[in-house]
């Protein structure tokens, strides 16, 4: 079963997606931040990582940086409620920095489950 790892402090809006996600096939597990996120991926990596953008401990954009350093080849979903701060477009500096798709929440769940598919090399 694919498995779908999800960073986001917010504990209503995680439990959420891993839900929808969990009804449409997948394994899911959660971290409240980058920081545990990281920690978890490195003792079992996961098929896709899903990401916030605005997290304590380590932020997304730092818990992409990490993982696409030693990890090149994993997938990751960056997410954001709050994609620009100070003028500064956070979603897309997360691309640049190696997220393969970007989405401001609220985002469209079958948008998300799409994406999902063709980064896992899946979209018909």
């Amino acid at each position: 079963m694919t498995r779908i790892l999800i960073m986001d402090d917010e504990d209503g809006f995680r439990t959420l997606l891993r839900l929808m996600l969990e009804e449409s096939g997948y394994d899911v597990v959660e971290a409240a931040d980058g920081e545990a996120g990281i920690q978890m991926y490195c003792k079992e990596p996961t098929d896709l990582i899903i990401t916030d953008i605005f997290m304590p401990r380590k932020d997304g954009l730092e818990a992409i940086t990490v993982l696409k350093r030693n990890y090149p080849d994993v997938k990751i979903i960056a997410i954001s409620g709050g994609g620009m701060r100070d003028e500064f477009d956070y979603l897309n500096h997360a691309k640049a920095f190696g997220a393969q798709k970007i989405f401001l929440k609220p985002f469209d769940l079958q948008e998300m489950l799409d994406a999902i598919e063709v980064l896992l090399g899946r979209d018909k």
